[in-house]
């Protein structure tokens, strides 16, 4: 398989811009948005499709900064013309599409490079929450479900609309929960007929609800833990920080992950 400015030759590799802009993710992720994730075994070694609850602008590195490989998205072509961005954006193995055929080429592009065994984001909301609430979900990643192949990955992320909710420039400090679900199997999705379409989608939103719902439970539970250790009833002794640097780890099964990774609790980087 041969590469190109916008993929890798190999589905896991991750180029020296990856790398640099994953470690300064994941510190400011980490120190200032209290970034955990949780499920990274779940994942395949090879190609799948995440679907994504949509919270922020910054969802697409929040399901991918803790990974040990690389996340296709896609954007508009213009972006690419815009300098650094577009230089970024070719280097993270973005997907450029035209607006007069987004429909059909994101479709063929999705389609194209989960089958070649990389892992491809989508959110099937369209658009960021404006409530926090997960909402209604488009048509359009249903056809890349069914005919690209590849498990389906449900992921929850939750406190990303506390922290940088719409019309807000930078920001706010928080507690991102990112939760990775049970893949939905090739054969599952294929059980599912045409004409029960819808129930395929409600499928797997409730997935993904419950993936969000999962993250929120965690988020907030910490956050209880955090305001009870801060009370005046709280046991004297002050409960170090368990938050290290991230180091790479690379797992038996080839999906790797890299960062802040935990499976109950916010523990320190393995």
């Amino acid at each position: 398989m041969s590469g190109s400015r916008t993929s890798p030759a190999d589905p896991q590799y991750r180029n020296w811009t990856w790398r640099v802009l994953q470690f300064l993710m994941q510190n400011f992720f980490t120190f200032w948005l209290g970034y955990r994730v949780r499920g990274l075994e779940r994942l395949p070694p090879g190609g799948a499709l995440f679907l994504i609850n949509h919270q922020s602008f910054l969802d697409p590195l929040f399901a991918a900064a803790g990974l040990h490989r690389p996340v296709s998205y896609l954007a508009r072509d213009n972006l690419f013309r815009v300098p650094v961005i577009g230089s970024i954006l070719r280097a993270t193995y973005v997907m450029p599409i035209r607006r007069e055929a987004a429909g059909t080429e994101s479709m063929r592009l999705s389609i194209e490079r989960c089958r070649q065994g990389y892992y491809v984001g989508l959110f099937p909301e369209g658009t960021r929450t404006r409530d926090g609430s997960i909402g209604v979900f488009k048509p359009g990643f249903l056809a890349i479900a069914r005919r690209a192949g590849v498990p389906v990955i449900p992921i929850g992320i939750s406190g990303a609309f506390e922290s940088y909710p719409r019309n807000v420039l930078f920001p706010r400090p928080g507690r991102i929960r990112v939760v990775y679900g049970e893949p939905i199997s090739v054969e599952t999705i294929d059980s599912f007929s045409r004409e029960r379409q819808d129930d395929l989608v409600a499928l797997i939103r409730d997935r993904i609800v419950a993936c969000h719902a999962e993250a929120e439970a965690w988020r907030l539970g910490h956050e209880l833990e955090r305001e009870a250790s801060s009370s005046p009833a709280a046991a004297p002794a002050e409960v170090p920080s368990r938050v290290a640097l991230p180091t790479p780890a690379v797992n038996g099964n080839g999906n790797g992950h890299h960062g802040p990774v935990s499976n109950d609790t916010p523990t320190a980087a393995h």
